[in-house]
């Protein structure tokens, strides 16, 4: 036997402390990267049993041995194997590339795709836990095999071993346990299960401890639909998602070509208490080639997708040294594009073959999936598709393609209006000149409404119209005449020049039981929406916005016959103020001086009385 000690280089001991106590979050991550290399190991092994009988074995398997006396941990497997070459060239890539260059990227979080998924990169991270380790090797076929060990510090020696058996073990010497460090007792059989369970459960091949599998060894999202009973993806689904309610839709895809990957996801049947809440845990579970890397893996799916629950496990990513930071990389826009297109066909799908569940699920997660409006992305006409909003033809939601679809003759625009409520919104004077000609109206009252009817302009080739936004052309037969238009000539210009809260007084079509109501310009802000900016701490011009009166009401007619008769009469102010105000309350605006308001209220009812 021939043995070599060899001394690390200074800056691969400066990467190997970089990795062991910054790169690395979770000291539990070593025991996961160890049996993921005996797992790429044994794919190996199967590999090359393809084309070289003698190299098949019969039971591939992983094995975990804990020593309580000793305090070791031991990780074998019957795979590959590595020579003495492999040994320093994979355990030694570090050592290799031990680089100010490489520490300087490592450091900035741009560490070299060569690196990633080697067999020494995550072999290092046993060194959070161990004062010494041995690594005893065999290449399948091969002759003698080959003892690699180190204290991590400053030398590693390498020797010929010749009664190797075939394959590798990693024999971890353990540090003594430290909780206040998050240092475990890594030789108690309950933390190794828990450790296996959640991060090795799916790899395909038994890791065994003694006479027991830890291990599953059943990724669904691997086995074709028709192999897995519903009973099996309701459970999966509850461990990952923590929800005892049964999903709504399973969506099952894989991608091959290039760049491979297989996702298992679901649509839950009711949202969570803090989807709306920036911090709350969004995202899908990611896994590398069965091995789990992420919990909460935000990247592979837009925001207004958050909800969705489920796996995603690639055969190749671009991960940190640590496999537990994406990068931001083609890969990953790639996933997050594909996902996001096939999650909107499903609930397309789901829209026509199973109506009911499809009102529950925007029942829930409407607002969430509208936030996808808000940008312009290619998600976006996929979105309008599965969109339903309430409306004035009935009380149940609509989507756009029925509202469409029902479109009278003449009418060439998509109306609606924005509010705090359906109520509000359908007692609205805005809506009466719509009633009255029969032209739908759709009702839209979340939050999210009021900002993403700003961006979106057409659906189907039909316009947006908000009705309570410019001028709204209804080809009315009860258009005022000219020289209706000249009587009022007068009393519109004292308001213009009385009413200083509103941008514009005019005559409208619109109304035809209320005698006022308050608009925004074509472009203008909504109060409602102006109202959010200003409670997002945003601060914002005066808005002053456009009072139209309804020319057939009695009270207007009133008011000109009034200002006609005594322009100078101050109660004719007055009215002006109430005609204003109740307007302004009509749409659940807010009175700059209630108290004034309630007491002319007060003064003119007194006088009726």
């Amino acid at each position: 036997m021939s043995t070599e000690t060899l001394e690390f280089q200074a800056e691969a001991r400066q990467l190997l402390d970089l990795m062991v106590h910054s790169i690395y979050s979770n000291k539990d991550i070593f025991l996961r990267e160890l049996i993921s290399n005996a797992s790429d190991a044994l794919d190996k092994r199967r590999l090359a049993g393809l084309k070289d009988d003698s190299l098949k074995t019969d039971d591939p398997h992983i094995e975990i041995e804990a020593d309580k006396e000793a305090r070791t941990l031991t990780v074998r497997d019957n795979g590959i194997g590595m020579t003495r070459d492999e040994v320093v060239g994979l355990i030694g890539t570090i050592a290799r590339s031990g680089t100010a260059e490489t520490l300087r990227r490592l450091k900035e979080n741009k560490e070299s795709a060569e690196l990633i998924g080697q067999f020494g990169v995550g072999f290092y991270s046993v060194f959070m836990v161990a004062d010494k380790v041995t690594l005893l090797t065999r290449k399948a076929g091969e002759p003698t095999g080959v003892r690699w060990e180190s204290d991590g510090d400053g030398t590693y020696t390498i020797e010929t071993v010749e009664d190797a058996p075939e394959g590798t073990s990693v024999s971890v010497h353990l540090r003594p346990a430290d909780e206040e460090d998050a240092l475990y007792d890594y030789t108690d059989e309950g933390k190794i299960r828990e450790i296996v369970k959640r991060y090795s459960d799916f790899i395909s091949f038994p890791v065994r401890m003694g006479e027991t599998t830890l291990n599953s060894m059943k990724a669904l999202w691997a086995r074709p639909r028709s192999e897995v009973s519903e009973e099996e993806y309701r459970e999966f689904y509850r461990h990952i998602s923590h929800d005892w309610m049964d999903p709504l839709d399973i969506i099952q895809m894989r991608a091959e070509g290039t760049f491979e990957y297989e996702a298992l996801l679901f649509l839950p049947s009711r949202a969570p208490h803090d989807l709306y809440q920036r911090d709350a845990r969004h995202g899908l579970q990611l896994y590398v080639k069965r091995v789990f890397i992420l919990d909460d893996s935000r990247e592979l799916l837009p925001d207004h997708l958050r909800f969705v629950k489920g796996v995603v496990d690639a055969a190749d990513l671009s991960l940190n040294i640590s496999r537990e930071i994406l990068q931001q990389d083609r890969h990953i826009q790639l996933i997050r594009r594909r996902l996001a297109k096939k999650i909107l066909a499903s609930i397309k799908d789901l829209m026509s073959k199973d109506a009911e569940k499809y009102r529950t699920f925007w029942r829930e997660f409407g607002p969430a999936v509208k936030e996808g409006l808000l940008d312009r992305t290619e998600d976006h006409k996929a979105i309008l598709d599965i969109a339903s909003f309430a409306s004035t033809a009935g009380e149940e939601p609509t989507t756009l393609a029925d509202y469409v679809a029902r479109m009278p003759e003449g009418q060439d625009k998509i109306y609606f209006m924005t509010g705090e409520s359906r109520a509000q919104v359908e007692n609205s004077p805005h809506m009466e000149a719509f009633r009255a000609k029969g032209y739908e109206v759709l009702l839209l009252t979340d939050p999210v409404d009021e900002i993403w009817v700003e961006g979106v302009r057409d659906y189907a080739d039909k316009e947006f119209q908000s009705i309570a936004r410019g001028a709204v052309d209804l080809s009315s037969d009860e258009e005022p005449s000219a020289e209706e238009a000249g009587e009022y000539e007068a009393v519109l210009a004292w308001l213009n020049g009385t009413l200083d809260d509103v941008k514009e007084v005019r005559l409208t079509t619109r109304l035809t039981s209320s005698p006022a109501c308050l608009v925004s310009d074509t472009d203008g802000l909504t109060p409602a929406l102006e109202k959010m900016y200003k409670a997002m701490g945003q601060e914002l011009p005066s808005v002053k916005r456009i009072l139209e009166l309804n020319p057939k009401h009695p009270l207007v007619a009133a008011v000109r016959a009034a200002h006609e008769k005594q322009p100078d009469d101050p109660r004719l102010t007055e009215t002006a103020e109430l005609l204003y105000g109740t307007a302004l309350l009509a749409e659940g605006g807010d009175l700059a001086d209630p108290a004034r308001f309630a007491a002319l209220l007060a003064d003119r009812l007194s006088k009726t009385v």
